[in-house]
């Protein structure tokens, strides 16, 4: 009986220090991942996304700009013009982005770029394009909506809006199953050609 007491005993403590010890490591993994908060950047009305870019994007009452992956040892670019703040990486890893934003009105995702909220985005008028092939996970509350999904981009929508347009390249590229709207308005994007782009020229 005191064996089974003993070895009962035993099998807890080893199990307190393992748990301890997986939980260092997670706060040690947690320190170790490399992040910078860029300073005097407000008032940000509009993201523009270039080349393989991760944005994560949620409300706020100030503007912040978080970038992981060691942005400053990247060749990536991060700039803040006149409430445009335009963010492109061309690495085969992910750039990493964070913003937090109190008056957001339109995102512009191009190439590989995606965008995904971090919770509910509320925006009194939101206007979202993607081309390319960039692609977009939104959870919205607002008035008005407008999502002009070009090429091959793709956009799957949560939430809610009054007043939502849809302008698509291909419709099978857009999951809004889950979303709500109280009037809506749909339209196809004529597909690109060859032929347009040269007379385009």
């Amino acid at each position: 009986m005191k064996t089974k007491i003993l070895t009962m005993a035993a099998v807890m403590i080893m199990a307190v220090v393992t748990t301890k010890n997986t939980y260092a490591n997670v706060n040690n993994n947690n320190n170790e991942e490399v992040s910078t908060v860029l300073k005097n950047i407000s008032k940000i009305n509009k993201i523009e996304l270039h080349g393989n870019v991760e944005l994560f994007v949620s409300d706020g009452t100030a503007d912040q700009v978080k970038v992981y992956n060691k942005y400053y040892a990247e060749s990536a670019l991060v700039q803040s013009q006149n409430g445009v703040l335009r963010i492109s990486s061309y690495k085969n890893e992910k750039l990493v982005v964070w913003v937090t934003a109190a008056d957001l009105h339109n995102i512009s995702a191009y190439d590989n770029a995606e965008v995904k909220t971090f919770g509910r985005l509320a925006s009194l008028e939101l206007e979202v394009n993607l081309y390319n092939t960039a692609s977009a996970a939104l959870n919205l509350e607002g008035y008005k909506a407008t999502i002009n999904v070009n090429d091959n981009a793709k956009a799957n929508l949560t939430g809610s809006v009054n007043d939502y347009n849809l302008n698509y390249t291909q419709p099978q590229n857009v999951i809004h199953t889950n979303f709500v709207a109280v009037t809506a308005s749909k339209s196809q994007i004529p597909a690109k050609t060859k032929a347009n782009e040269i007379a385009g020229l």
